[in-house]
This record gives structure tokens, sequence and C-alpha cells, in this order.
């Protein structure tokens, strides 16, 4: 019995230890490690907040693995991902770009791009394969390739629900399985899950997103507790969770106009950013902005009802509802455009078979008129002479 009180008063002292230090991270900025030569990995690296990922990694010399479903966004990505390498292939000091001590030596610029849908997780595992073997084991792992389908639930369609859930929670199984087990030989590597304080806390009208970013999250957590039991301290974890981002993921989502100057979407540079002070500190866990964290305390201590009434004030219950609405206005403008289209094709064929049949009607009552007219005309000879 005096064991377990012994253990017990030990694991206080731990967890003040632990909250101690956590707090000097607040006040104090630790030193941010250095990627410089680490193969990372970004999925989603197309566009948004991939594509500012995969600049923030090149600015600090990493050699990028570039995974998306586009391949011209991703080259595109990359092409600005060369640009920044360019720039640092100049041998520099601690004052700038002039000759000196302690310069750098020049930077050979190395980005791949790889076409994967990450939704398919045969084209993950044997992407990943193509990985290992043409560029190394893999250092940083960033997940982040997300869609949103912005549909209410009941008139969702069920495949697109099920999109959702693959890209945004099944597809970091299948990355963390491709590239986890080398980590975990090496004692080597960081995972990054880029998620959404919508997998903290939902809203109506994204009930598949507020899904598969709750799922992500729960993945998160427990490999993070499988990495810790495994007693492997090379391999850390961060979990980035952003109020909405200004990228047009969620463009048109609204909440209340007197609140919003104090809580306006997030600008995706500065959301970037923050994150990579998390990654490069070896921060378990960022939210953005900070209110986000305080949010989510009260979710978990206070009654449902009385998180309804702030989403209420807020304007918060129903945010998504004019992004939704945008979302179906376009759908309906394409498939008007469509249909105008076929409409309009049709209707020249009908026009083009009218004017055929009006010039054929035409022609008959000529040749009509010309045999009258020949006829008369021959027997007008024949009473003449």
């Amino acid at each position: 019995m005096m064991i377990i009180f012994a253990e017990f008063f030990v694991v206080i002292l731990k967890v003040l230890w632990a909250i101690v230090t956590a707090g000097t991270k607040w006040v104090v900025r630790p030193k941010e490690k250095s990627v410089a030569g680490q193969v990372c990995v970004i999925t989603g690296a197309g566009s948004g907040l991939g594509r500012l990922f995969a600049k923030e990694f090149a600015r600090r010399r990493a050699i990028l693995v570039l995974w998306d479903i586009n391949s011209q966004s991703n080259e595109e990505t990359a092409e600005m991902v060369r640009q920044i390498y360019h720039e640092l292939d100049t041998p520099i000091t601690k004052d700038g770009p002039v000759r000196g001590v302690e310069e750098v030596p020049p930077f050979q610029p190395q980005v791949y791009t790889y076409v994967c849908d990450v939704g398919k997780r045969e084209s993950v595992y044997s992407t990943a394969e193509k990985v290992r073997r043409e560029v190394g084991n893999v250092d940083l792992l960033i997940n982040n390739a997300g869609v949103v389908s912005g549909h209410h639930l009941l008139e969702c369609p069920d495949e697109l629900i099920e999109r959702t859930m693959v890209v945004n929670c099944h597809a970091h199984f299948w990355t963390t399985k491709a590239f986890l087990p080398k980590m975990l030989e090496l004692n080597h590597g960081h995972i990054v899950t880029v998620a959404s304080s919508l997998g903290l806390f939902s809203t109506a009208g994204v009930e598949d997103y507020c899904a598969s970013k709750f799922g992500a999250i729960g993945f998160h957590e427990s490999l993070s507790h499988e990495v810790k039991a495994s007693e492997k301290d090379g391999i850390n974890m961060t979990l980035v969770c952003p109020y909405l981002v200004d990228t047009g993921m969620f463009k048109g989502c609204r909440i209340r106009k007197e609140i919003e100057p104090f809580l306006p979407p997030l600008k995706p540079e500065f959301c970037v950013k923050q994150a990579m002070r998390a990654i490069l500190t070896d921060q378990p866990m960022i939210c953005t902005p900070r209110i986000v964290y305080m949010v989510n305390f009260m979710k978990s201590i206070l009654p449902f009802e009385a998180i309804v009434c702030m989403y209420r004030f807020l304007g918060a219950d129903k945010c998504m509802y004019p992004f939704l609405a945008q979302r179906k206005e376009a759908m309906n403008n394409n498939e008007e455009t469509t249909t105008e289209d076929e409409n309009g094709e049709e209707g020249r064929k009908e026009g083009n078979a009218k004017r055929l049949n009006l010039d054929l009607c035409t022609c008959a009552e000529q040749m009509q008129r010309f045999t009258i007219l020949f006829l008369w005309n021959k027997e007008s000879c024949v009473l003449h002479k």
C-alpha cells in the first residue's frame, strides 16, 4: 500500500513538472530544430495550406516530396519550391549573403512530385514505395490533404460522404502505416496531423466534415499514446487545429457580423507559420487562435444547452448555412448551364430541320408553279396554231 502512495506522489510531482514546463514554453520561445536535408512528405501539396507548408519547409532546406491528386497544381507548387531553393543557393553568413566566416555551403535543390489519390489505399502504398525507392527514408510526414462536400446531411450523396471520410480520416491510417515502421526502426521521425477546430467542437450543416476531423484527431491521439508506449522518444507527434482558414474551402461561412471583426477567418500564411513553430519545437498540439483552447475546455465542462446558447449568441449555430447555400447555387448554375447547352443544341437541330423542311416546301411550290406555267404556255401555243 505504501508503494502505491509513493508512486502516486511521484506522479503528482511529474504532472506538476509537466505543467510548469509547458507554461514555460508559452513564455519563453524554445529553440527550433533543424530540418535541413530531411525528407518531408506533404499530402495535398497542390494548393492551400499544403503549398504554404511546402514553401516553409523549403526555406528551411528540407528535401520535399509533394503529393497531390492534381499533377498540374502540384508542379506549380514544385516550381515555387525550386525558386526558393534557387534563392538559397548562394553562400550566406549570419549577416547576409556576403563573404565572411561561418558560410553555409550552397544548397542543392531537391523536390519530388507524385500524383497520389490518398483516398485510395493502393495509391498510397504504391506511391510510398516509390518514395522509399527514389528518395529514401521519410523523416517528416505532413497529413494535410482534405476535402469538404458542402451539403446538408440529408441532401448529401452517400458517395461524397464516403469520400470525405476516406480523404480526411482514413488516409491518415494508410500514410502512417506506410512510413511509421521505418521511423520506429530508426527511432526518428515526426508525424503532423492537420485537422481543424471542427474536429474539437462541431456545428450544423457539415456533419460529414466534422466526423472526419473528429476521427483524424482521435487517430492522432491514440497514435501518440502508441508511440509513447513503445518508448520511442525520437518520434514526435504534432496536432494542428486551426479555426476556419481563408483558403476558399469554406467560402461564405459567416458568424455574427458584430463578432466577426474579433474572430475573423485566419490568414493561411499566419496559420502555417504558427503550425511550423509548433512542429519545429516538437509541440504536441497547436490551436489557432488560442481562444480555441478555451472553447474546447468549456465544451468539456458546460452542459449542452449552455453550449447551444453560446453558439446562438456568436452566430456559430448556423454559420455554415451561407456556405452551403453558395455551394448549392453554384451546383444548380452548373446544371442549368449544362441543360441550356443541351437544349441549345437540340434547338439548333430542330431549327435546322424546320428550315430544311421550309426550303423543301418552297422548292416543291416553285416546281408546281413552273409545271403549271409550262403546260399553260404549251396549250396556248397549240391553240394559236
